[in-house]
């Protein structure tokens, strides 16, 4: 389901299959690549068309291989060059000039549903096929930064897709309940794999998000919330923003349904972990997982799951946990040996989520032999560039080996940086370093010298860099008058981070803020300069370019997590805005029309609640409003916490259940997203059930309690009868 267009699974089939025919047609004449894989390049935005390419390509014996339509020419070009494919499919949001001089037949996705119009729609037969697809075929080619600094396509088979989506269902079982799921990663990215086939496989309704969607935290919040999302796939820095945007209105509940949070693509920390369960609270079924892994591996091949706060005391850091199914990680030292027990060892990973190589087999020393394979299905093993460490029986991540690192879940190689900003003219020396990666918020950073006949700014460089450099890539680029180096002749990197952290961090009213007022007028002049000022402090010298009312947030250097930082301190100065308002105003004068010197009428505090009588639908939500409430937060639960278990309430309400609803005196609150926030349970005094389970432990000591001081207010202050 996407922009309000709903596919049944039999459309969808007879579909793919037309289109599987049309494939086959246009991709035939052009024949495999190097590899002997039939390879289809899809340069799409994520929408119901672009599921029907992916299952229709697969269908016609092909793989795919995912390209953004923002991606610059000089990747475009790379990957076409590099991958091979017979066939280019793309959508109206793509150029196709991109394609024009590759010499790969191209073709848009209009068309060639056009064409498959009048094909047949029944179930292909192996002559029909580019190439009959067996369980060690390559089915998807994804491009990720190599350690050259060169993007090398990861060729992964079907059994290494299955291997992976199998574990998940054994390990995260779809409940009964979970009809719909969601689609909000990148295609070019690997956890997109198991959001689409997942659920797919699985008969739910896949829901698929905008990019805009994703990066707003209210829209994203308000779609997970109407859909009942019971689990969701996000990197730690979507995951911050979300708690952030929860925080702003915190007598709501609308994730209560969103039991399972997967975080990978990058490093998960405590403090992180912390504010999750402070907003989700402990032992109510929330759980956090921290998955490990690359695109080699088929995304994750390491698991830790977190249910409560105590866990975080275990470990110095979060584990990445235990391997997958039919899955080995080994922890070796230089000489492939076993690292010694808690010394840290490379981590390389053998089974069956590895992927069968690079495209043109490219980086050798990356798949070896393993000579520790107990079993065949073990023989190969990948070297990921990490280090492991073994502590109380699961891994934790200890370090890179290499220039490679994630922002927000894409793999960098700070190489392939390196080199994009030294072609640029004008730039004489360059240093590419991360900033903010221990703690979870990570930037690039390109320190420069400029050479003394340049005219160019830092600016100049960020804009040329568009051309070469995926937009995750662009770094902060920060002019300097010099390298500073050591004594053995080697780049200074702390001295250089030193020096950025003392400007843009530890003074924050000592950065020279580039602020234009121009064609503010008198009357918006003070939120103006507000806004601009808060701007300037959140973004500090990441900011690229002017601040006015003609500067785009996202292009002075704005995200998601830092545009909650502004809305928050706007707030805190007396100025509030709308989150879907600050994310879809195009510049920030448009912003500053938004902005309103009192709370809006959403606001929690003035929104509007019904009441509905208590039903049999309204169970599950009950007892997480009941855990949620008393467990966590009532005086008597706190003394007997350690006999009482949250499963006691389940047995208690169920217990009740019928009683409740046969007494019709509950009822059941719902704010204005349809969402239940809070239940009144009510019986007549004179008329209570009996709690005799014994399955309710500790819980059953302060019913009697309670009982022992109600009943005498009963008996004597209330009038006889019901």
């Amino acid at each position: 389901e996407t922009c309000n267009v709903r596919i049944s699974y039999s459309e969808l089939w007879a579909r793919t299959n037309a289109l599987a025919r049309a494939i086959t047609a246009r991709a035939q004449p052009s024949g495999p690549n190097r590899d002997g894989d039939f390879v289809v390049a899809v340069c799409m935005q994520p929408t119901h068309s672009t599921i029907t390419t992916l299952l229709a390509t697969w269908k016609a014996g092909a793989a795919y291989v995912p390209m953004e339509p923002t991606f610059p020419q000089a990747r475009i070009s790379h990957i076409l060059k590099d991958a091979e494919p017979s066939l280019v499919i793309y959508d109206d949001t793509a150029n196709p000039a991109m394609f024009s001089g590759s010499g790969v037949p191209s073709v848009s996705y209009e068309e060639l549903a056009h064409e498959a119009s009048g094909l047949s729609a029944d179930e292909l037969q192996d002559g029909e096929v580019l190439a009959v697809a067996r369980s060690e075929s390559i089915g998807i080619v994804l491009y990720t930064s190599g350690s050259t600094g060169i993007p090398k396509g990861v060729r992964l088979s079907y059994s290494a897709v299955c291997n992976r989506l199998w574990w998940q269902f054994r390990t995260f079982p779809y409940s009964d309940s979970e009809v719909n799921c969601v689609w909000k990663t990148a295609l070019t990215f690997v956890d997109s794999v198991c959001e689409i086939w997942g659920p797919l496989l699985h008969g739910r309704t896949l829901i698929i998000l905008s990019r805009e969607t994703t990066r707003d935290p209210q829209k994203l919040v308000n779609i997970l919330a109407d859909n009942q999302i019971q689990r969701l796939v996000l990197v730690p820095t979507l995951l911050r923003s979300i708690l952030m945007y929860l925080s702003l209105k915190p007598t709501e509940r609308p994730l209560q349904h969103l039991k399972l949070w997967v975080c990978s693509g990058e490093t998960l920390s405590k403090d992180l972990a912390a504010q999750f369960f402070k907003n989700f609270g402990d032992h109510n079924g929330y759980k956090l997982a921290n998955f490990y892994g690359s695109t080699e591996v088929m995304g994750d091949v390491t698991y830790y799951v977190l249910e409560n706060t105590s866990q975080l005391d275990i470990h110095p850091t979060i584990p990445i946990g235990s391997p997958l199914d039919n899955c080995a990680v080994y922890l070796l030292d230089e000489e492939m040996n076993p690292a010694r027990q808690s010394e840290p060892g490379e981590v390389w990973v053998a089974g069956a989520n590895l992927a069968a190589g690079y495209v043109g087999g490219q980086g050798a020393d990356k798949f070896l032999d393993n000579p520790h394979a107990a079993h065949p299905d073990f023989g190969r093993v990948y070297r990921t560039g990490d280090f492991g460490v073994l502590e109380k029986g699961v891994i934790l991540f200890a370090g890179r080996t290499d220039s490679q690192v994630k922002i927000r879940g894409h793999r960098v190689d700070l190489q392939e940086v390196d080199r994009a900003v030294a072609a640029v003219d004008g730039v004489d020396k360059c240093v590419v370093l991360c900033y903010g990666l221990e703690r979870g918020n990570p930037e690039i950073l390109s320190f420069v010298t400029i050479r003394p006949d340049a005219r160019v700014a830092a600016q100049h460089i960020e804009a040329a860099l568009k051309n070469s450099l995926t937009h995750y890539m662009i770094p902060q680029v920060i002019e300097v008058e010099s390298i500073p180096l050591l004594v053995n002749g080697k780049v200074d990197r702390q001295a250089l981070l030193k020096m950025y952290e003392n400007t843009n961090n530890n003074d924050d009213s000592e950065i020279p803020l580039d602020i234009d007022y121009t064609s503010v007028s008198q009357s918006e002049l003070a939120a103006a300069r507000v806004l601009f000022e808060t701007v300037g402090e959140v973004l500090g010298r990441a900011a690229r370019g002017a601040i006015s009312v003609k500067a785009g947030f996202y292009e002075l250097g704005g995200n998601s997590l830092n545009s909650i930082y502004t809305i928050t301190r706007l707030r805190d100065k007396g100025y509030y805005i709308d989150i879907s308002d600050f994310l879809g105003a195009s510049n920030l004068g448009e912003v500053l029309s938004h902005m309103s010197t009192s709370p809006h009428s959403d606001d929690s505090d003035n929104e509007l609640f019904t009441a509905e009588p208590l039903a049999d639908e309204h169970k599950q939500q009950v007892i997480e409003m009941i855990v949620s409430s008393f467990y966590n937060k009532a005086e008597l639960e706190q003394f007997l916490k350690h006999e009482i278990d949250t499963n006691d309430y389940a047995v208690l309400i169920s217990d009740t259940w019928p009683a409740l609803i046969s007494a019709k005196l509950s009822v059941v609150l719902k704010n204005s997203s349809g969402t239940a926030v809070a239940v009144a349970l009510n019986f007549d005094a004179r008329d209570e059930p009996d709690v005799e389970s014994e399955e309710t432990g500790g819980l059953m000591k302060i019913m009697i309690f309670l009982e022992f001081v109600e009943s005498s207010v009963r008996d004597t202050m209330l009038p006889p009868g019901k």
